[in-house]
C-alpha cells in the first residue's frame, strides 16, 4: 500500500479538486494525508481556532483522510489587492517558498510519502495561492525525493461548457469573462482522468462539510449551495471525474 500526501490551497480545495481521488485511494487501503498551506482566514485566528480548519477536518473524516495538516499560513484572498498580514501569521503568497518547501517536505519524509498531489502551473484558475502551491509543492517533492507528482487541473473545454451551464440556470457566478479563459489545462496536457463516480456521495457529503462556504456569501458559494442539494447521481455526473497532469519528477 502506497502514501498518497494531497497539498492544497485553502480548505474546500481538497474536495472540489482531488476529493474522488482521496475517497478511492483510501477505500483501496492506501494512506491518505492532506496539508493545506492556508486555514482559509484572512484575519487573525480565534481563541477557538479556525473554524474552516475544524470544517476540513470534517470533510476529510468523510473522504477517509487519515492526517490533516496545515502548513500555518494566512489565505492570501483573491484580486488585485494583496492586504498586510494579519498579526498571529503570514500570507502565503508572502511566505518564503524554501521555508514553505521546506515545511512541506519534513510531511513528506514523515509520512515516506510515495506520492504528491499538487496544482497545475496556473493553480487551476490563476488564484496567488494556487499558483503558489504549485511552486511549492514542486520543491518540496525535490526535497524530500518524492518522485510521483500529479498536478491537479480540469480541461478548460470543460470547465467552459460547465460555466455556460451555470450561467443558462441564472446562478451567480462572480468571475469576470478574461479570468474563466484562464482556468484549467488543454485536454492534450492532460496525463491522468480518474473515474470517481463511485464516490459521488462521499465527495458530495464532504462538500456540504465545508458549511461556511456553502452557507457564505463567496464568490463560489451560490455554486456550492446548487451542488451539494442535486441528486447525487447527478452531482456524479457533474464532478465525478478529476484530472491531472503527470509532474516532472517520475
Amino acid at each position: 500500500m502506497a502514501t498518497l500526501v494531497a497539498f492544497h490551497a485553502h480548505p474546500d480545495d481538497e474536495v472540489l479538486l482531488t476529493g474522488g481521488t482521496l475517497a478511492r485511494a483510501a477505500a483501496e487501503g492506501h494512506r491518505v494525508v492532506v496539508v493545506v498551506a492556508t486555514d482559509g482566514m484572512m484575519g487573525p485566528v480565534p481563541d477557538k481556532g479556525a473554524p474552516r480548519l475544524d470544517e476540513l477536518r470534517a470533510s476529510a473524516a468523510i473522504l477517509g483522510v487519515h492526517r490533516v495538516e496545515h502548513l500555518g499560513y494566512a489565505d492570501s484572498g483573491h484580486g488585485p489587492l494583496l492586504y498586510p498580514d494579519p498579526p498571529d501569521r503570514t500570507r502565503f503568497a508572502r511566505a518564503d517558498p524554501e521555508e514553505a518547501a521546506a515545511r512541506l517536505a519534513a510531511l513528506l519524509r514523515e509520512e515516506k510519502a510515495d506520492m504528491l498531489l499538487s496544482y497545475d502551473p496556473n493553480g487551476g484558475y490563476g488564484h496567488r495561492d494556487h499558483v503558489r502551491v504549485h511552486e511549492v509543492g514542486k520543491r518540496a517533492a525535490e526535497m524530500a525525493d518524492v518522485k510521483r507528482v500529479r498536478e491537479a487541473t480540469m480541461p478548460h473545454d470543460n470547465v467552459m461548457r460547465l460555466v455556460r451551464l451555470i450561467r443558462l440556470l441564472r446562478i451567480p457566478l462572480r468571475f469576470d469573462d478574461a479570468a474563466l479563459r484562464a482556468v484549467g489545462s488543454p485536454s492534450s496536457a492532460i496525463t491522468h482522468r480518474v473515474d470517481v463516480r463511485r464516490f459521488a456521495e462521499q465527495k458530495q457529503a464532504a462538500l456540504a462539510a465545508h458549511r461556511s462556504e456553502v452557507r457564505g456569501d463567496g464568490r463560489t458559494a451560490a455554486v456550492m449551495r446548487v451542488l451539494v442539494r442535486l441528486p447525487t447521481p447527478l452531482f456524479g455526473l457533474l464532478l465525478g471525474r478529476e484530472w491531472y497532469i503527470e509532474g516532472p519528477r517520475e
